[in-house]
């Protein structure tokens, strides 16, 4: 039966209306969530990380003092789609960690473990000299990804700087030899069904973001900041803390700058997530897309919305699934 399976990918951007489609798939097809979320999984990182309040597996399943892994992920991502599968119910993957989604769809690289000393001695430098630093010593070693990464992208630099000082083999290489080595778990053991969703126009997402940030403030993300601020065992190392939303408005708690200020920062952080996403997505294969308009319809016919058609997509893709 397994490798009849069905498992559901629903990817996009933040604030694309991922969770809302999400929702109505799972109501509509007997599906279960899985979380794809790198900031879901932490407790009490709920106002900025738009933690849903429809279920979801792989959600508060971690302290925000405790880093959690891609394999970890891998693992617990696996376990919930048997577990959900064993009772007859169909696993929906959704959220926009790519690296979450990729590493489960292609696998692995077998890279190095992380070296504490060596992460160590790159954030001390990073806050002498800035990440912009980092990255040009990034482009000297591995160019092929420095020009994939924005300049102040501190986890991902930051982590390949490390697996090249650590072995000195650079992650591009890594990740071509895990190619050679063929897919991911999902991709093998079952049939994958990618669905994608994002506004048409950049200005309707940029918009959506603002919108988004300025109801997170007003629903109290300030005072939840402040409550993980004042635990005093987090630092902005941690990759919770790390987590857009939650490390611009950590330095208005501080008393750093303004609320208006850190409003900004919020706002400007999460259009590059949005950016970054989108960059993963367009180029990644098998993916069907679903474009929306302002009012949040289907872009190329305002009469349907998302849903339809991907009931539809769904019906098409798994016309001949047991």
């Amino acid at each position: 039966m397994a490798a009849r399976s069905l498992v559901i990918c629903l990817m996009g951007p933040t604030a694309s209306g991922k969770t809302d489609l999400a929702i109505e798939l799972a109501e509509a097809r007997d599906c279960e969530l899985v979380s794809v979320d790198s900031a879901l999984v932490y407790r009490g990182l709920d106002i900025g990380s738009a933690k849903p309040g429809y279920p979801h597996h792989l959600v508060d399943i971690r302290d925000p003092a405790e880093p959690y892994s891609v394999a970890e992920f891998c693992d617990d991502a696996r376990a919930a789609i048997l577990d959900i599968l064993a009772r007859g119910r169909t696993p929906l993957l959704v959220g926009g960690t790519m690296l979450y989604f990729k590493a489960l769809l292609e696998g692995i690289a077998d890279m190095p473990a992380a070296d504490p000393e060596i992460r160590k001695h790159l954030e001390a430098e990073a806050r002498a000299k800035g990440w912009p630093h980092l990255h040009r010593m990034l482009e000297e070693v591995d160019p092929e990804l420095a020009a994939k990464l924005h300049p102040n992208h501190s986890q991902r630099i930051g982590r390949a700087l490390e697996v090249y000082l650590s072995s000195g083999v650079t992650m591009s290489e890594w990740r071509r030899r895990q190619a050679t080595r063929g897919g991911g778990v999902l991709t093998v053991a079952y049939r994958v069904v990618q669905l994608a969703i994002c506004p048409q126009q950049r200005a309707v997402l940029h918009d959506r973001i603002a919108r988004r940030v300025d109801q997170m403030i007003e629903a109290g993300l300030v005072e939840e900041v402040r409550r993980l601020y004042e635990r005093g065992d987090l630092t902005l190392d941690l990759p919770s803390m790390r987590a857009v939303g939650y490390r611009q408005m950590w330095g208005h708690v501080r008393g750093e700058y303004d609320l208006a200020r850190a409003r900004e920062l919020v706002i400007q952080a999460t259009r590059q997530l949005a950016k970054r996403q989108l960059t993963w997505l367009r180029g990644w294969p098998d993916l069907h897309w679903l474009h929306t308009d302002a009012a949040g319809m289907l872009e190329a016919d305002p009469q349907r919305r998302p849903l339809e058609e991907a009931l539809k997509y769904l019906q098409s893709a798994t016309i001949d699934i047991a």
